[in-house]
């Protein structure tokens, strides 16, 4: 290593990031072999794509554990009698029954992931489909009235410019964008000079691009639209580096989206890029919201209440430009109106529909780009700028994978996770690599020294001297904090078939195998193999209930008998394969399969065209055929059509060519 310093003098800066790398390195390089060794070959593990992927397992085991609920309640349609003034103000309102007697009805958040309503939920009734409808019969010829009309001001100030994480998470809500692409498209854009840098921990503009941003909204919006002195954001995140500004539209003065020429996924990233730009230079937005109570006896006694609420935005500000979209599809969006009729209390309703309305409870979402994003950021893990690579690694690893916008983990990362927590608990730890974090900054600052740090972070430290940084985020015994390399030495204690196993019901058990997750019911016969049955890789884990596995293996072989060859009277069947569906020859007892004398069965793989179910012997006889003489050249080099891992084609001596379609196989 380098000479020490001189005394006095302090010793060199390690260069911002070089810490960061050589932990990261440290970090594969010593656990990636271990998950070869347990788990599977060629599979990686890294400090925040270990963290983040825990994460998704997490949401997956919190879905598996949900028990749905189901509660029912009234919605009504409630009418003045008057006559619409005009459209915007309506006469009638929908109204929710809120409670009953007093008692509140039970809403979904009054129950708990066990199906069961909460402790916390005193006072509440739960209405099943039965007493909802006879709820609704009862207020049928009930006379209702206005209990109570409660305004309160609404006011909403515009979102801050984007940074990296906010506008990959608004990419993926609004334009389905995934953190990647939305950083190639960003990436690009920045290249040609319409938005400034990209990757920024920083909501600050500049004092140019807040007159940019100001003279905008005036020629666009007029200047009642024009707050009189500029808005400034100050940046929330933790250790930001401040050294870029926001991700705005580039220049003094901004193109608009039309000036700029840009087409398709650039035109639309450019657009998000400048509408929450000059949005942040609004007026707030400014209104009323109410809330309208609605009452009633029902024949049989009981008092029934009904809920409304609605807002009259007056001035619309920077809503005008730029409204933020959801996480949840499902969610109410804050910022839309909803006009309530102008009624007082007292005033007598006619209720026009009484309709009960069952609802049943939903799982936790899971994560998608966006929100997972978020999390990483909220809990203070990694740097923002490296989310779109860890979100595309977790994927490329096949440890998660896309269902529509929604990110599912595969079988394959419950193993990696299982492995990681139980073996490497302090290095999946959220608070553990969030205080990794702290103290990587602290060095990138010259507050810390590198090297002492990252020698404990390897080596552990023995008792009595834990000297402050990441290990003393320990594994909680307090006396000895082991490194990095004991913990990736010391395997004798991994049971690598433990880890991957997970108990579906008493006798069914999830294993995930060398090729890929199968379930195992044991055999009764001890010694004996038992049944067995491949899981399709694209099941989402909550999907495999305890009836899928039995029907997974009811067929386990996956082999359909298609008939015997008429030429060798050999059985031809076709099976399910790591590689896809494929037919092949039962060979009889006794044929040699090792030696000089072995005979290999012939195989062929079916054609995108054909499915396992549908398969034919006639038709496996033609893929057998393969591959086909199609004639000899000048030479007298034969010339074969043959099927391939990448489609069919012609092949004479070394020299190959694609075929433009498989039929082309049989007819060339």
């Amino acid at each position: 290593g380098p000479a020490p310093p001189p005394r006095g003098q302090t010793p060199p800066r390690a260069p911002p990031g070089e810490t960061r790398r050589i932990l990261d390195r440290l970090y594969g390089f010593e656990v990636s072999p271990v998950l070869w060794k347990k788990v599977m070959p060629k599979l990686s593990a890294g400090r925040v794509q270990s963290v983040a992927t825990r994460l998704v397992v997490e949401r997956e085991r919190e879905r598996m554990a949900f028990r749905t609920a189901s509660y029912w309640d009234l919605v009504g349609t409630f009418g003045t009698g008057r006559t619409p003034a005009d459209a915007a103000n309506p006469e009638t309102f929908g109204a929710r029954l809120s409670a009953v007697d007093g008692k509140r009805i039970a809403s979904g958040r009054d129950f708990g992931p066990d199906g069961r309503l909460k402790a916390s939920s005193t006072n509440t009734l739960h209405l099943d489909e039965q007493a909802a409808r006879a709820l609704a019969a009862a207020l049928e010829q009930t006379a209702f009235s206005v209990r109570s009309v409660e305004s309160k001001p609404y006011r909403r100030s515009p979102y801050a410019p984007f940074r990296t994480t906010t506008l990959q998470q608004e990419a993926s809500r609004k334009l389905g964008f995934g953190a990647k692409r939305t950083m190639q498209v960003a990436q690009k854009l920045y290249e040609n000079g319409f938005i400034t840098y990209m990757r920024t921990d920083s909501t600050t503009l500049s004092d140019t691009a807040v007159a940019a941003a100001r003279a905008q909204v005036t020629q666009l919006y007029g200047a009642d639209y024009l707050p009189d002195a500029p808005r400034t954001y100050a940046s929330k995140v933790k250790n930001a580096q401040e050294a870029h500004e926001a991700v705005r539209p580039s220049g003094d003065r901004f193109r608009t989206p039309a000036e700029t020429g840009l087409t398709g996924d650039d035109f639309r990233l450019y657009e998000l890029i400048w509408m929450r730009t000059v949005a942040s230079q609004m007026k707030d937005a400014v209104g009323q919201s109410v809330t309208v109570k609605v009452g009633g006896r029902a024949a049989d006694g009981r008092d029934a209440e009904f809920s409304a609420s609605g807002k009259i935005i007056t001035f619309h500000g920077f809503l005008k430009a730029y409204v933020e979209g959801a996480d949840d599809p499902n969610a109410e969006l804050d910022d839309r109106e909803r006009r309530l009729p102008q009624v007082a209390e007292g005033d007598p309703l006619a209720a026009e529909q009484l309709t009960p309305e069952g609802h049943a409870t939903k799982p936790p979402a899971r994560y998608t780009e966006a929100s997972l994003v978020k999390e990483l950021e909220d809990r203070e893990i990694g740097r923002p700028s490296t989310y779109a690579s860890i979100i595309d690694t977790i994927i490329g690893r096949r440890y998660v994978f896309k269902k529509g916008t929604a990110l599912v983990p595969s079988f394959l990362s419950f193993a990696v996770v299982n492995l990681l927590e139980k073996h490497f608990g302090r290095l999946v730890d959220y608070d553990f690599t969030a205080k990794m974090e702290d103290d990587l900054d602290r060095i990138a600052a010259g507050e810390a020294q590198s090297v002492p740090w990252l020698k404990r972070f390897y080596f552990g430290e023995g008792e009595g001297h834990a000297t402050g940084g990441a290990a003393e985020a320990g594994n909680g015994d307090g006396d000895h904090l082991g490194g990095l390399k004991e913990l990736v030495t010391d395997l004798g204690a991994i049971d690598a078939r433990e880890i991957s196993s997970f108990r579906i019901s008493e006798d069914i058990t999830l294993r995930v195998g060398r090729y890929g997750p199968y379930v195992e019911r044991a055999s009764a016969v001890e010694g004996e193999p038992g049944q067995r049955a491949d899981i399709p890789d694209d099941l989402p884990p909550d999907e495999l209930t305890v009836e899928l596995a039995e029907e997974l293996l009811a067929s386990p072989s996956g082999d359909y008998e298609l008939g015997p060859d008429p030429v060798s009277g050999n059985m031809l069947v076709a099976k399910k394969g790591r590689f896809g569906p494929y037919v092949t020859e039962i060979l009889p007892e006794g044929t040699p399969k090792t030696g000089k004398n072995a005979v290999k069965p012939r195989t062929a793989s079916l054609l995108k065209t054909m499915s396992l179910d549908t398969v034919t012997l006639e038709d496996a006889l033609k893929l057998l055929s393969l591959p086909r003489v199609v004639g000899v050249d000048a030479e007298g080099v034969e010339i074969t059509a043959q099927n391939g891992r990448y489609g069919p084609y012609l092949k004479r001596g070394t020299d190959s060519r694609s075929l433009a379609s498989e039929e082309q196989m049989f007819t060339v």
